[in-house]
């Protein structure tokens, strides 16, 4: 199962290990965005009315995912930190080191936007379940941090440098299930709104839930480039001096395929013509 990916390394590997084991200290101050994707998360799992006895937390960060009650709950995380003190196993996303069929729920919560083969790992994901298991995601989507990105086009207005991680919209998420794989397969997405009183608080924020920029290309920021972002950032406050800012969280949820589940209806199948009902007279109703 651990087998190398032939994508496009976009995102650096060691330097991604290396900010989560520096984000680890002190992650609870910053868990926040996270602690929103487990709720989202837990409200899916509550509506699924069956048992689970083999849980992946994949991307566990702490530990805070609390699995269904009875199930046996493996943690993995690219950094060796979080992975140890979960006591769980070191291992990117797209390289997982699990047999095929080896559990019935997998989760991941706030990782799979750092992935550099996030199709490959959602198949990978998908080996993993056992038939008719649940897949449950939540990531940062399309949309997210408009505030800081505007800043940072305009202190960078001539020359603009790649700040900020590529995001996926929720129905480019959607078509990411079905091509690894997934039966059922939703992507929604919802919104989370905060106020920020300056630029150092929201790059506080990034640095300690681990999603500071690890893209291989990345460069640094000058000090001319960041004082000029922070006079933006701040120009966009609103009375009470906060600047709004936004996280879109995408939601994921697929089955792995089983006989037993529903299927789509067959092309050709309907008993009723859709121009029919389009050219069909008004109906009437008796007047009162």
């Amino acid at each position: 199962m651990n087998q190398p990916t032939s994508a496009p390394e976009i995102f650096d590997r060691s330097t991604r290990r290396l900010r989560r084991d520096r984000a680890a200290p002190g992650y609870a101050e910053h868990d926040f965005l996270r602690a929103t994707m487990l709720d989202g998360i837990a409200e899916r799992l509550d509506a699924v009315t069956r048992d689970f006895t083999d849980v992946l937390d994949l991307g566990c960060f702490d530990g805070a995912f609390v699995a269904p009650q009875g199930a046996r709950v493996s943690r993995c995380d690219a950094g060796f930190t979080f992975a140890a003190r979960s006591a769980g196993i070191q291992a990117d996303e797209d390289r997982l080191p699990f047999a095929d069929a080896s559990f019935d729920l997998v989760v991941s919560a706030g990782v799979l936007d750092q992935v550099n083969d996030l199709p490959g790992a959602l198949a990978l994901v998908r080996r993993v379940l056992r038939p008719d298991g649940l897949f449950l995601g939540a990531f940062v989507g399309a949309g997210s941090l408009p505030a800081l990105r505007t800043a940072l086009r305009t202190a960078e207005e001539d020359r603009p440098a790649a700040r900020l991680h590529p995001q996926i919209d929720v129905r480019s998420a959607g078509d990411l299930l079905m091509r690894a794989g997934f039966a059922l397969p939703v992507a929604d997405v919802e919104t989370l709104d905060v106020g920020y009183r300056d630029l150092g608080r929201l790059l506080g924020d990034l640095r300690g839930m681990a999603a500071s920029n690890i893209l291989v290309d990345r460069q640094p920021l000058t000090s001319r480039v960041l004082g000029r972002t922070i006079a933006a950032f701040s120009g966009a406050a609103d009375g009470r001096d906060r600047t709004a800012e936004k996280f879109q969280i995408i939601f994921l949820t697929g089955w792995s395929p089983d006989p037993s589940q529903p299927k789509p209806a067959r092309r050709g199948s309907a008993t009723a013509s859709l121009g029919d009902a389009l050219t069909a007279p008004p109906a009437r109703f008796p007047k009162p």
